[in-house]
């Protein structure tokens, strides 16, 4: 037995990995390690700065996120056309890195700091779904749908370990060496995410088979062609696309009325920016914590049971029942619990099944798609989510009864989720690869 062989069979313990696939499995792990760390020890930063601009401007600053996600978005169709994906997954992670240390010294020398706390906010909620977004397309064209239902659960168990180190940098750092040296920490670990990147590349070729390994060497190695535009029309013309992008619109209904609720509660629990910090980062530990334990233990075990549909579904069951708890419970432990059982849910379990649900798409919807549903769709939800809930408000309506008129708007999206289930198992089991597909036209 040589000592290589050891590691290898406890992984295979907790995942349904083959031989060929584990280099690639375990690069995987960690480029989403380092991506959601790094992201992690920037997100309290940008929800203390949220609220130091005032709960009311939040409605503002979504929107105006959503308006640089419009902005951005010929930018990335036009880089997505012209560059291979071993170059252009590089290049935009050294883009925010470099973002990241312009902000920095604009802490560090206290320039402007209300309109950089807007400007910080605004850019990473960019950052947050633009990176994630091109992580999970690179894994959506790396792995094929029956890999995908295997490994998708332990790959996001990487970025769940990522997301319980960022907060622990920040709860252990934030008061002592204050926000803005946390963006240097943030920022050496999205170079460390760089390098897993590029090793990914070099241990990708293993997971194919031998016809497939043939033609994504016939392919040509330069980027997707197409305009920038072409995204927009992919989602419109197709009812699965379609789907999925009404799917994500409902979640960013339902996560932006929790997060205008937990903004409330933390903003009168004090004044101190660096305590705020490490309240939050506090509350993203324990939803770490929660979702690290359901991944290594269930998520693939209920993928590969269950299927993408049951799977996907289960977040918007968990928003129904939240919902209705708050309608009958209208209290602050009631939002927090709440608020901590649907992001696990969401990471641990209905995100990698949304993943894998692009699977069975073309290559090229895989990028240009993807980008519009994850971030243009989001971000717009956000946007508009955010005066639907002030607009609420203004009416009167209390939390109670904004959340019990959510409660059949989740269940509709659980049933939305079984549907695209339903889609995804045909697709996978009628279409060829698109690595051979494309070969063949």
């Amino acid at each position: 037995m040589t000592p290589g062989l050891i590691p290898d069979r406890w992984l295979a313990r907790i995942v349904a990995v083959r031989p060929g696939e584990i280099r690639a499995l375990l690069w995987s792990f960690a480029y989403f390690f380092f991506l959601l760390a790094a992201y992690y020890v920037l997100r309290p930063v940008r929800d203390e700065m949220g609220l130091a601009g005032g709960i009311k401007n939040l409605p503002w600053l979504f929107t105006a996120t959503f308006v640089v996600m419009l902005a951005v978005m010929p930018l990335f169709g036009a880089l997505v056309a012209r560059v291979p994906r071993q170059r252009f997954i590089p290049l935009v992670y050294h883009f925010f890195v470099a973002n990241i240390l312009i902000f920095w010294l604009l802490l560090t020398f206290k320039v402007a700091l209300a309109d950089t706390a807007r400007v910080f906010f605004v850019w990473i909620s960019v950052f947050n779904l633009f990176a994630v977004s091109v992580f999970w397309s690179f894994m959506a064209d790396l792995y094929q749908s029956e890999q995908g239902k295997r490994l998708f659960g332990f790959i996001a168990a990487g970025g769940s370990a990522g997301a319980l180190l960022g907060p622990l940098i920040a709860v252990g750092l934030a008061e002592p060496i204050g926000r803005a040296n946390l963006l240097l920490i943030a920022a050496l670990l999205l170079e460390a995410a760089v390098l897993c990147a590029m090793r990914l590349e070099a241990a990708a070729g293993a997971l194919k088979t031998g016809q497939e390994s043939a033609a994504e060497a016939a392919r040509p190695n330069n980027g997707l062609g197409g305009g920038w535009i072409a995204g927009l029309l992919m989602v419109l013309r197709s009812p699965y696309l379609a789907g999925i992008a009404l799917w994500v619109a409902l979640l960013s209904l339902a996560g932006t009325f929790l997060y205008f609720q937990q903004a409330n509660i933390v903003a009168a629990l004090s004044d101190d920016p660096n305590r705020r910090i490490a309240i939050f980062a506090r509350i993203d530990l324990a939803v770490s914590l929660l979702t690290i334990i359901v991944q290594f233990v269930v998520t693939g075990k209920i993928i590969r049971r269950f299927g993408a549909g049951p799977a996907a579904a289960f977040l918007p069951f968990v928003f129904a029942m939240g919902f209705l708890a708050l309608a009958l419970t209208p209290m602050l432990w009631v939002v927090i619990a709440f608020q901590a059982a649907q992001r696990a849910a969401n990471f641990a379990i209905s995100n990698p099944a949304r993943e894998l649900l692009f699977t069975v798409v073309d290559r090229e919807e895989k990028y240009k798609a993807k980008y519009v549903i994850d971030n243009v769709v989001f971000r717009g939800g956000d946007a508009a989510s955010g005066w639907l809930f002030n607009a609420l408000r203004g009416f009167g309506m209390e939390l109670g009864a904004i959340s019990l008129a959510t409660v059949p708007i989740a269940l509709a999206w659980l049933a939305l989720a079984l549907g695209l289930g339903r889609s995804h198992e045909r697709r996978a089991a009628q279409s060829i690869p698109p690595t051979i597909a494309e070969t063949n036209k």
